[in-house]
Formats: structure tokens, sequence, C-alpha cells
């Protein structure tokens, strides 16, 4: 595809929604009427897409009330126009389904390919014409406003074109707003839909185009991109790439990219972007991957410390898609990648300080914990460092192995392997709950030492906010020791290795003083 297109590039693209027509049809996604009423609003005055498209005609009596409810909001609002509805050539019934409820504008779909006209219809091009007509003479009577559908249109181009042009042909008279052009089953490749809408355009130079991809393949987006450069008027998308089969061209990317890549003027107002993702993820129940392209979780998330480092020393990993331009914040991993950067980073954003030994320790601390977690966050953060803050390397006990088993009714059972000092031993025990066995297995351990564990005196459990079940835990313990109250606290991905953690720091100081002091005695 030749890269400068003969079209205006700085000219305005329109922009339609379909999620809620469209991207119903993906597998499983149904949306209530008062659902489809909230993600119609912030589509239209939040994310400012230029129309929506909000269901097919005649569906269900469910689907007559949501379409009234939008249309109604939007009257009130001046954006009645906006809200366009699927049609069918049925009689006049799908027109009077829409005007009943309020509709101004009919996006009626037509045979778009002479094989779904011979084969589906058993029709004549000139039979479905007239047809065609006559429902949108009604339509116009009912003082609606239509476009047209040219269905299965990218196989009906590629097979018989000359079906197509007699189409769009015999049509152009009729005071069609948009001439839709669906690749029903995205089939085509940007190198095809360039030129195939570079055709159209130029046959029929005072009609408007629209192009309306399907993902099959995995380039509805840059389908859109090649449709704009070869002169289609509009492009329609929905959110999160809901649709049939594998969804439709992704409202976020496509208005990304058609800004970014080819300086198109849009509407789109990309602040809400990542919200509108977000309600659409949560009403349709399809959840998007961390990794989804502007609106993903994790795409403005340097995980390695090399970047860490290069933005810290110049924004040297930054691009165009920079998080403020969509509300939203970088961020820079914690976990077993991390380097100094990525620490400084999130310290920064804490407003924490640290010397340069103690962020050595914590930064030791944070890879040896993203080896069993995937990821840490920053608000995980402030536990590590309090855990590496508070502890001291002493050395006396070691846990070098852990088995737990858990069963519903039964008590929990552990097996631990230990080094004390240059010996090692093995124990078991049982409890109810898989710290309260290891306690038992360590105290049987010490006691055939002549050692015995101090008295729990408090024990508590905290995560960060943000109620993610793979948080980490924060586990701390206060002690009854000879000289008082011992509190110490560990941090694990998971809450009964906080608690042995904070347990074998609790060990290590209480053999560290018994060595000092000459006691021999733990508590």
């Amino acid at each position: 595809m030749n890269a400068v297109a003969t079209h205006e590039t700085s000219r305005r693209v329109l922009i339609m929604d379909t999620t809620l027509r469209d991207g119903e049809q993906t597998q499983g996604v149904s949306f209530s009427p008062d659902e489809k009423l909230n993600i119609a609003k912030v589509l239209l005055e939040q994310v400012r897409v230029d129309r929506i498209e909000v269901a097919s005609a005649r569906v269900s009596s469910g689907e007559a009330r949501a379409v009234a409810q939008i249309i109604n909001w939007a009257a009130e609002r001046g954006l009645a126009e906006r809200v366009e509805v699927l049609g069918f050539v049925d009689g006049g019934a799908s027109v009077d389904w829409i005007h009943s409820a309020g509709g101004q504008v009919i996006n009626l779909l037509a045979k778009g390919s002479e094989k779904h006209c011979h084969g589906q219809l058993g029709k004549t091009l000139d039979a479905h014409v007239a047809d065609v007509r006559a429902t949108i003479q009604h339509a116009q009577a009912r003082g609606l406003r239509v476009n047209l559908y040219l269905e299965d249109w990218s196989n009906g181009y590629r097979d018989h074109p000359d079906y197509v042009y007699g189409l769009v042909a015999q049509l152009s008279d009729v005071g069609i707003g948009h001439i839709m052009l669906p690749d029903t089953l995205g089939v085509m490749t940007p190198d095809r839909v360039f030129a195939a809408l570079s055709d159209m355009v130029g046959r029929f130079p005072t009609l408007r185009f629209d192009f309306h991809p399907h993902n099959d393949y995995g380039l509805a987006t840059a389908n859109v991109l090649a449709a704009v450069q070869g002169g289609a008027a509009g492009v329609h998308c929905t959110v999160n790439c809901l649709g049939e089969r594998a969804g439709n061209a992704s409202l976020a990317e496509v208005a990304v990219n058609l800004r970014d890549q080819f300086g198109y003027e849009l509407g789109i107002d990309e602040t809400h972007l990542a919200r509108v993702s977000e309600l659409v993820e949560s009403f349709s129940g399809k959840r998007i991957a961390d990794n989804t392209p502007i609106v993903g979780a994790d795409v403005f998330t340097q995980t390695a410390g090399i970047h860490a480092d290069g933005d810290k020393k110049g924004s040297l990993y930054h691009s165009r898609l920079s998080p403020e331009r969509f509300a939203r914040r970088r961020k820079y991993a914690l976990g077993k990648l991390a380097g100094k950067a990525s620490l400084a980073k999130n310290l920064e954003r804490l407003n924490i300080e640290l010397s340069e030994d103690n962020q050595r320790k914590v930064l030791k601390r944070i890879v040896e914990l993203g080896d069993s977690k995937k990821t840490i966050t920053t608000e995980d953060l402030p536990f590590i460092i309090a855990e590496v803050l508070e502890s001291k390397d002493y050395h006396h006990a070691e846990l070098l192995a852990c088995t737990i088993t858990s069963t519903l009714d039964l008590e929990s059972m552990v097996g631990i392997k230990i080094r004390l000092d240059e010996q090692i031993f093995t124990g078991s025990g049982i409890g109810n709950g898989g710290f309260d066995a290891f306690t038992n297995a360590l105290g049987r351990i010490l006691k055939r030492q002549g050692l015995t564990l101090p008295s729990l005196v408090d024990y508590e459990i905290r995560i960060p906010k943000g109620g993610r079940t793979d948080a980490l835990t924060e586990c701390s313990i206060t002690w009854q020791t000879e000289r008082g109250e011992l509190r110490t606290r560990g941090v694990h991905a998971n809450q009964v290795f906080a608690a042995i953690s904070a347990t074998m720091r609790m060990l290590n100081i209480q053999l560290h003083r018994a060595a000092t002091s000459g006691s021999g005695e733990l508590t």
C-alpha cells in the first residue's frame, strides 16, 4: 500500500462505535437497558465519538426499551441524530420499530455480494434494489435518515465487483447518508482495503463511504488505517474489540493510530478511553489482557531495570504514547528484573527516602520475593521496607524446607527442615491451621535442644489497599520474652509463610541474644 494517499490527511474522520450493537454479538454478552444507557452516555458525552450504533431492530422488548431510553436521553442533549439502529429490508417492520422507539437514523442492511443476493434471497440485483428503495422511501416518510450497510461487501467486491458497482449506482440518488462497507468475515488485508476504498471513492465521488472491519486475521486496526487513507469518510469500531468471532477494531487503537500515525482530525477525548474500557469490561464480563494496547493494566509499566534506568537518566524509553495523555500514570515494576532505578522511581512516587545501603537491602529483598511472586506493586513496597529495615542480619537459624498440608475439617500437618547454627534438624507437627502446625513442629525441635519458644502475645495480618488477591501479606507478631515484648514481621505472598518468616526472625534475634548473653535460653 502506498503510504501517501491522494486524499487530504488533515481532514476529519468520523468514528462510529458499535459496541452496543455489533459488540453485543460477542458470545455470552448481553447488556441490560441500563447498562446500554450508561455506556452510550460515556461514549457520546465523554469519549465524544461521532456516532453510536445501539441495537438491531425487532430483537426483543428489552432492546426496544434500551433504544428508547438512549434516544430520550440523547434528544434532551441534542444528540439523537448521532444514535443509529440497524434495520432490515423487511417490508417496513424495522422502520416502524425504530420510529416507535424515537429513533432518527436507520442503518439499513442490504446484500453487498451477489452470492448473498442470489443464494440467500433468491433475487436478482434489480429486484433487491427495488425492495431496498421501497424501504428507504418508507423510512424517509417516517422522518428517518438512512445509512446503508452492504453486507459481505469485501467478498462481493472481490468476486463480483460489477454487482457492487450496480447496487451503489442504482441507489446513489435516494439520499443515503453513509454507504457502509463491511469486511464481514475479516478477510481483507490493508493493501486490498486501500485499493478497494480508493476505487469506490473514485467511482462515486459524491457519496460518503464508511469502513466496517472485523478482526478475524488480527488486521482490523491496520485495515481501518488503510481505509481512511483510501478515502473512507468514517470508520467503525468497538470498545475492547468486542464483536462476533474475533471481534471488531478497537476504539482506542483506531483513535490513537489515526492521530499519531497519519495526523487525522478526530473528535475523541482520549482521557476517557480507559474509563469506557473498564465500564464495558465490567458490564460485558469479557476481561481484556493486561498488555492490551492503550487501555491494558500493564501497558505503561516498565519491567526491566535497564528501561527504568533509561527513563531516570533522560526519558529514553518514552514515546508519544504517554500515560498522562490517557489520564493514566507510568509505573515501574518491582520484581526479579527490577534494578536500582526501578526502586528509585517507586520511592519517589511514595515520597520515601532511603540511604544507598538501605536501598540495596530493599532491592535484594524485592528480587528474592520476585522469584516467588510475579509482580510486587508500589503498594507492597512499604511492607518490604519495614521488614528489611527492622531486620538484623543474624544467621543462627535458617528454614531449609517446609511442607504444609491443609485439608477441610482436618488438622493441618507440617514437615520442616531447619539449620540451627551448624546442625540440621527435621521435625513435624499438626495444628489448627498451617502456622499453628509450624510452631508445634518448631517447638519440638527446639525442645530437644533444651530451648522453648516465647509465648505469642499478638498476631496481625495486613495486605495493601486495592483488593488484589495476589497482594503481598505482612504478618506482625508480638512475642513475650525475658527482655519484654518483641515484635517481628514477615512479608510474603502467602500469609502462612509471612507468619513463618516473622517467627524465624524472632528465633534469630533470640538465639543471638542467648549467644551474646551466655544464657542459652530463648525466653
